[in-house]
């Protein structure tokens, strides 16, 4: 397991090289920042030259990208065109996002866990389809339509919930943008539940279960659902990283200044320390999730062993 971990977290490092390069290069070629700092002026060419100069513009990309990595390494990320270290722009952003995508995903496994195994063993009968369909619905929804709805119902009309987030963004006041970040992820979470339990029940080894007379509860806990669950572990693993990186939609319905809203706010500024700076960041989210979703295989599958 040790060498195991030492080996992933060795292939860790070309992967997060090669996907903040590319970040890099596409912000860096595909837009010009110092347009940006201007705003809906044209830079004259000389302060255009002294902008490139002081933001190290002027060097080739790959130098901008070398220089902007060993920075990266002493855990400097850079100003904002705002004079602002975009490291304290991830102390104020960070947080609100992580207790957001902590509301989303407890609200993913509670109800896409639970809803999945309802389903899973009733297989065919009404609650089975009704939910099916439900979860369907609310896949083809766009999460902006969800989220301006509930915003419209609950905070506007029936006044159960503020419209807009408050700057502190406490766990209660983040539960409605929560299930509205996770709304399309809870219903995967649902079906793919559903899928793998219902697949899992024509097994051997539960037929072999069944036959040596365990209880039915520890049928499902022991045997069933704990192996149902991996691929479902592999969903939630991967969707961390999207949920904190894709709440741009939610975080601007209901005003939360997290990351989704700084990432928005660099990209229509074209700031590219901030954008490539909280890119970074959420490079290393998501392959610490996927690191740990490998080392849960074991924890649920007893039979999957690291050399």
């Amino acid at each position: 397991m040790v060498r195991y971990v030492i080996r992933r977290l060795l292939q860790m490092i070309p992967v997060f090289v090669g996907a903040t390069l590319l970040i890099f290069l596409m912000v860096n070629v595909l837009g010009d920042p110092v347009a940006g700092l201007c705003g809906d002026r044209t830079c004259d060419p000389a302060t255009a030259a002294r902008l490139k100069q002081e933001f190290g513009l002027d060097r080739p990309v790959l130098e901008q990208y070398l220089m902007y990595m060993g920075h990266v390494l002493t855990g400097d990320f850079g100003t904002a065109f705002n004079g602002e270290e975009v490291i304290d722009l991830m102390g104020s952003a960070f947080p609100v996002t992580i207790r957001l995508t902590i509301v989303a995903i407890v609200l993913e496994i509670v109800l896409g866990l639970g809803l999945g195994v309802v389903t899973g063993l009733r297989r065919g009968r009404f609650l089975d389809t009704g939910i099916l369909l439900f979860t369907l619905v609310v896949i083809s929804v766009p999460t902006f339509v969800t989220g301006l709805l509930l915003q419209l119902l609950l905070g506007v009309k029936w006044g159960w919930i503020d419209p807009a987030v408050s700057s502190e963004a406490s766990f209660g006041e983040l539960i409605v943008p929560g299930l509205v970040l996770a709304s399309v992820s809870l219903a995967y979470v649902t079906r793919l539940t559903r899928t793998s339990l219902a697949e899992n029940r024509r097994a051997d080894y539960v037929r072999t279960a069944v036959a040596k007379g365990l209880p039915r509860h520890r049928v499902i806990t022991r045997h069933l659902l704990r192996n149902s669950l991996i691929p479902v572990v592999t969903f939630i693993g991967t969707d961390i990283g999207a949920l904190m990186g894709g709440a741009i939609v939610t975080e601007r319905i209901f005003n939360i200044h997290g990351v989704g809203y700084q990432l928005y706010q660099g990209i229509l500024r074209q700031n590219t320390q901030t954008v490539v700076g909280f890119v970074t960041v959420l490079v290393l989210v998501f392959l610490v999730a996927n690191l740990v979703v490998d080392l849960l295989y074991a924890v649920l599958d007893p039979r999957i062993r690291y050399a």
